[in-house]
């Protein structure tokens, strides 16, 4: 259920609707959604409520891991090859009958927009001006798996489609799967979402590029920025590290100060209609424990001034939310899309379930205004 109740004698879809207006204001067609309309097709934004009011507030989509390997990748009408890896298993295809064992038939090939299956009419409803993910996954048919590391991910590139259907603007690409297959894994990577028209932050072809931010242009003047970074608690090799002269992640280390800094410096003179979105690829997969010091970062990066989101993720289930100084801070938003069906351990995380956050800011301050959470299941391999 959403954060909010609707009163009596309204339906669900209708308080949403008359809720949305109170908080989003009259629906607009903005050059945001106008340019996202003709560059992928898709009419998303042309249901949904809005993407900003005159008044400056600005409505989000941000989500955890979307991890779309192995199992998924095989129900694609174009696969990488089904060996993979792993201590216990051979075949990604393998996954596809655990799940199927437990949820039933899965169909294949299927369409791009199949695994979306829900959360789509939840886009369309909401109309976010920014579309943000963790992507947690190389696109690549290449590459050699990345040795000592016992999990690699991949989609084939030919399926990128999967990313284009939900009208994505960001893949954050900090993480600890982006590079399973390799440098030239990771160039594949880039160069297939940036053919698609999908920004990245977090990675790149060398250590500025894997600081820069993402920079969406939403209308009116206004933008989301969105900073990736990820910590070697989440599992991120050091050899993962970009460099001047090497592609990789931004790998963040233990200093805070330095971490908060290095934020600061390239956002420089944050304009009056910017909103900055830090994400952090951070911590274990199970646990609802917040260590103190992802909570001292994610403070340290409110309190400078620059920071309006702190996006945490790497959690395979969602974690707390705060909200300081009137700024939101998600400490793991849980995994969106995985092929986990059937996999034993760790069911008391209820790891089916997934959340789509919706935040709306004020675009003049950065002051959270609300926050709706949608609610989804992952089932055979769709929400």
């Amino acid at each position: 259920m959403p954060t909010v109740a609707p009163l009596p004698g309204l339906s669900r879809r209708r308080f949403l609707q008359i809720a949305a207006l109170l908080i989003g204001g009259v629906p607009s067609c903005g050059a945001r959604s106008q340019r996202r309309t003709t560059r992928q097709g898709h009419m998303l934004d042309r249901l949904g409520p809005t993407v900003s009011d005159g008044d400056g507030n600005v409505t989000l989509f941000l989500s955890g891991d979307v991890m779309l390997g192995r199992g998924i990748d095989q129900i694609m009408p174009v696969s990488v090859h089904p060996s993979i890896h792993e201590p216990f298993l051979t075949d990604a295809r393998q996954y596809i009958r655990l799940a199927e064992a437990v949820n039933g038939p899965i169909p294949r090939p299927v369409d791009p927009a199949y695994v979306w299956g829900d959360a789509l009419a939840e886009l369309a409803f909401f109309g976010p001006a920014a579309r943000i993910v963790n992507l947690e996954n190389a696109v690549t048919s290449r590459g050699t798996p990345w040795a000592g590391k016992v999990i690699h991910y991949r989609l084939h590139p030919a399926n990128v489609g999967v990313l284009q259907v939900p009208a994505l603007d960001c893949c954050v690409l900090a993480n600890n799967h982006v590079l399973d297959w390799g440098h030239s894994g990771l160039q594949d990577t880039l160069n297939t979402l940036d053919g698609a028209d999908i920004l990245v932050a977090g990675a790149g072809k060398d250590e500025c590029a894997a600081q820069a931010p993402a920079a969406i242009p939403v209308g009116n003047d206004l933008r989301v920025l969105v900073f990736g970074m990820a910590s070697p608690t989440s599992g991120v090799p050091a050899a993962w590290r970009a460099d001047s002269d090497r592609s990789g992640v931004n790998l963040i280390g233990n200093d805070i100060g330095r971490t908060v800094r290095s934020v600061v410096d390239r956002v420089g003179r944050k304009g009056p209609r910017d909103i900055v979105v830090v994400s952090i690829h951070w911590g274990g997969n199970w646990g609802y424990g917040i260590p103190a010091e992802q909570r001292a970062l994610a403070h340290a990066l409110v309190d400078s001034g620059c920071v309006d989101i702190v996006h945490g993720h790497s959690s395979h289930h969602p974690k707390g939310i705060e909200v300081y100084r009137e700024r939101l801070i998600l400490y793991g938003c849980g995994d969106l899309l995985n092929d986990y069906e059937g996999i034993r351990g760790h069911e008391e995380y209820r790891g089916d379930l997934s959340l789509m956050y919706f935040p709306t800011l004020d675009a003049k301050t950065g002051r959270l205004f609300g926050l709706t959470l949608t609610p989804m299941r992952i089932g055979q391999f769709r929400l």
